[in-house]
C-alpha cells in the first residue's frame, strides 16, 4: 500500500478515508468478537462436561467420621485429618490434651 500524505489531503478526502477506516475496523472487530464468543462457548461446554464427569466420579475412600468434638460447641467436630481447627489449637495451647476431646463414635453419629 502506498504511503499516504495526510497533510496534503483536503478535508473531503480525509473524511472519506476516516469513514472507510471506521467501516473496516468495525467489520474486523465484529468478526473477532464472533470468533472469541465461539471459542468461549466451546470452552464453557468442555468445562461443563468436565464438571459433570467429576460429579459422577465416586470417592476413592470412605467418608471419615469425626473423632474429636468441641465440648463447648458440640457441632464443631474434627476427624483428625488435615489442619487442626482453631478451637482445638486454642485448647491445646491452653494446656489441655488431645485425648480430652475424643468422642465415642457410634454408627448413628452424622
Amino acid at each position: 500500500m502506498p504511503k499516504l500524505d495526510l497533510e496534503a489531503m483536503d478535508y473531503e478526502e480525509l473524511w472519506t478515508l476516516h469513514e472507510q477506516l471506521t467501516q473496516i475496523l468495525s467489520e474486523k472487530i465484529t468478526a473477532e468478537k464472533r470468533e472469541l464468543e465461539r471459542r468461549l462457548a466451546r470452552l464453557t461446554g468442555a468445562e461443563l462436561n468436565c464438571a459433570a464427569e467429576v460429579n459422577v466420579m465416586k470417592r476413592k475412600y470412605p467418608k471419615v467420621l469425626p473423632k474429636y468434638c468441641n465440648p463447648l460447641v458440640p457441632t464443631e467436630r474434627w476427624s483428625g485429618r488435615g489442619k487442626k481447627p482453631r478451637w482445638l489449637v486454642a485448647a491445646l495451647e491452653a494446656g489441655r490434651k488431645l485425648e480430652e476431646f475424643k468422642m465415642t463414635i457410634s454408627k448413628t453419629t452424622p
